[in-house]
């Protein structure tokens, strides 16, 4: 009998056992803040899409795009990536005060496109309580060279630990602003458009999330946007407390939402690749814990700011 395709990455990945966590929805988030402070890739999406009238629509294309590359079959997920390649293959930008024009797949643009992204995904994780130790970290970022071939990239050009995906931040750190296109994807997290009935919602929901996103951002990118954000700590418990809560929805029911890329891989390859925090490669060591006690952060894990250049974000 031929055996079942576990696509790129596998139940065997941190990838695998990370992805499907529910504090990947605020990671995505908090990659759209720290992306737009690239400003030619900002321009990039800015001036090819309709993100502020469905800005929903891109977070969804994103994490099918996750989903499928994650959880999909190896076809499925190279489908994906030259389905990108190509769209971004026909794609360009205009610099506003130079007036060049230049291809929004420059290896330069993915590749930051993709720290920004995988940064974000494996900062939230951690800081928000799930356990993913230094070793399992590395490989994570490692394992991520394929999303980056996926996409166009030279996987030999893209950070394989977390030490170089902080050392590429900080080589990149002078290129970041925050021009009229930054400006306006923060102001469109803040407020996105909807229906009148929904404003108190978006007040009381989606602002908060969004606000907890940004927070999680380095340092640096609080002082590039102008806008303050609580000390480290308090965004340390509140991500968790945040995780604690998502993480009470049975993840039965949360991998029912569309498109059930989790629920399609468990039927695929049998109820052994179920996602499960307990199954992340490599031991955890206990120094690794967010917190060690109710709402007390663990001095040096980022809860004091001092662990955040190990998460590949200085501050």
């Amino acid at each position: 009998m031929r055996e079942a395709d576990a696509g790129l990455f596998g139940p065997s990945s941190v990838t695998w056992q990370a992805h499907a966590d529910p504090m990947m929805w605020v990671a995505g988030i908090r990659a759209l803040y720290f992306q737009a402070l690239h400003p030619r890739a900002v321009r990039g999406v800015m001036q090819n899409s309709d993100f502020r009238k469905d800005a929903r629509g891109r977070l969804m294309r994103t994490a099918n795009f996750v989903g499928t590359t994650t959880y999909g079959t190896t076809q499925a997920a190279e489908k994906a990536g030259a389905r990108v390649r190509k769209i971004h293959s026909m794609l360009s930008a205009t610099d506003p005060d130079t007036g060049e024009r230049y291809g929004v797949d420059e290896p330069d643009l993915l590749l930051w496109v993709h720290c920004a992204e995988i940064d974000s995904y494996l900062h939230v994780l951690r800081r928000s309580g799930f356990p993913i130790g230094d070793a399992a970290a590395d490989r994570y970022v490692a394992e991520h060279r394929e999303s980056a071939r996926l996409v166009g990239l030279d996987p030999d050009g893209v950070p394989a630990t977390t030490a170089e995906l902080a050392a590429y931040f900080e080589k990149t750190r002078p290129e970041l602003t925050v021009g009229p296109e930054a400006r306006a994807v923060d102001d469109f997290l803040l407020r996105p458009p909807t229906r009148a009935l929904l404003v108190p919602a978006r007040a009381l929901l989606w602002r908060r999330v969004a606000n907890l996103a940004y927070a999680s951002l380095p340092r640096y990118a609080h002082e590039l946007y102008g806008r303050p954000a609580p000390p480290p700590p308090t965004v340390t418990r509140r991500l968790a407390a945040t995780g604690t809560l998502l993480r009470l929805v049975p993840a039965r029911v949360r991998w029912q939402l569309p498109p059930k890329h989790v629920l399609r891989a468990m039927a695929r390859l049998g109820p052994g690749s179920r996602p499960d925090p307990r199954h992340v490669p490599y031991k955890v060591d206990r120094r690794d814990a967010i917190l060690d006690g109710p709402g007390r952060a663990q001095r040096g894990n980022g809860g004091d700011g001092a662990r955040c250049q190990r998460w590949g974000t200085p501050d």
